[in-house]
């Protein structure tokens, strides 16, 4: 496609804090972000040019929408089967493309696809029926960790076992969907590599990103990781791989383990701007936003160096109450996402933090 000119319009799925500082990128590049969700009064929405609230299973609303817009992108990977391919239908340009989104939202197909490019992974095995948990034990080990295969994220549909036993109760109490069980990794470190990729086939990746979480969701993220230059390498070469596989366009991160032997295990990957890449924003030359803006748009990469060490704070739940303390430190810079309603596990905000 030609590349997307300054007042030109891009449309983002979904309206929660992502699509919110997307459409903040786009509009600082000159281009409208007309966002379409289901949920009204949505983050998103208050700070873009256009807003649609219809399912996403409407496929006249959805055409309408592709005829208003110059590309399509998202801001979560679980858009439904039907709703990329009827934006396609109706010719819209849409990226991340549909199949790295269909292997981005099962995590059985995500496991087999690193393993097709040669990236290790834990040891995991299909759960399709009751009568395959005993069989998946043996492959995977215990303890281990049974997963719904699809529309599990911060935590959510999972449950950790320890035997047959915990396995079949876990099994009933995630509705017996098909699911796939990993063997649990004594990892030394979780890292993400956030890394964007261009029409052309650019590449850019950020400096590596320690992870630390707190009952399944992304609590600290430190940029850069404390590990060796050629681990970091190992990890970006095999980002680099995946993305060129996929013909993707756009930024994704991958979240890898760092074994205590310094072995590497991918353990998912988000087609999407990524929690852990939030720092970028006063962290980098170029925000992971402004860059996934550019490559759907067509438009170079921006540079991805840092600008110094970073760290950010994710602020879940009743942090948010303590906002006046961070707006009040000196260096911080803090981010609300405009949600109404503070919940225990409800993503409301960050701080970052950038030494020289």
């Amino acid at each position: 496609m030609s590349a997307v000119a300054p007042g030109g319009a891009i449309g983002i799925l979904g309206g929660g804090q992502l699509g919110r500082m997307l459409a903040i990128a786009a509009a600082q590049l000159g281009l409208d972000a007309h966002i379409y969700t289901d949920e009204p009064d949505s983050p998103a929405a208050r700070v873009s040019a256009k807003t649609v609230v219809a399912d996403y299973h409407d496929h006249a609303a959805l055409a309408a929408f592709a005829h208003g817009v110059d590309a399509v992108t998202t801001e979560f990977e679980n858009v439904p089967a039907d709703t990329a391919q009827a934006l396609i239908d109706a010719g819209a340009i849409v990226r991340p493309n549909a199949r790295a989104l269909a292997i981005a939202q099962d995590r059985l197909l995500e496991k087999d696809f690193f393993n097709a490019q040669g990236i290790a992974t834990a040891p995991y095995a299909a759960v399709d029926a009751e009568g395959d948990l005993a069989k998946a034990l043996e492959t995977a080990g215990a303890p281990a960790i049974l997963k719904t295969r699809t529309l599990g994220y911060d935590g959510k549909g999972q449950a950790r076992i320890a035997s047959a036993a915990d396995a079949r109760a876990a099994y009933a109490a995630l509705g017996r969907a098909p699911c796939i069980l990993e063997g649990m990794c004594g990892f030394a470190m979780e890292f993400s590599i956030v890394a964007a990729r261009g029409e052309d086939g650019a590449f850019a990746a950020y400096a590596p990103t320690a992870n630390t979480h707190r009952d399944g969701i992304l609590w600290r993220s430190i940029a850069p990781a404390p590990i060796a230059q050629a681990l970091c390498a190992q990890a970006t070469d095999a980002t680099r791989a995946l993305m060129a596989a996929l013909d993707y366009v756009g930024v994704l991160a991958i979240e890898f383990f760092l074994m205590p032997d310094g072995a590497l295990l991918a353990n998912e990957m988000a087609p999407r701007v990524h929690n852990s890449g939030h720092w970028t924003i006063e962290g980098a030359r170029t925000s992971q936003f402004e860059q996934h803006i550019r490559a759907v748009s067509g438009w170079p990469l921006g540079p991805p160096e840092s600008l110094g060490a970073a760290e950010m704070l994710n602020l879940i739940g009743d942090d948010v109450s303590q906002w006046r303390d961070h707006v009040g430190s000196p260096g911080a810079h803090v981010h609300f996402y405009g949600k109404r309603e503070a919940r225990a596990g409800r993503k409301m905000g960050h701080v970052t933090w950038v030494g020289g």
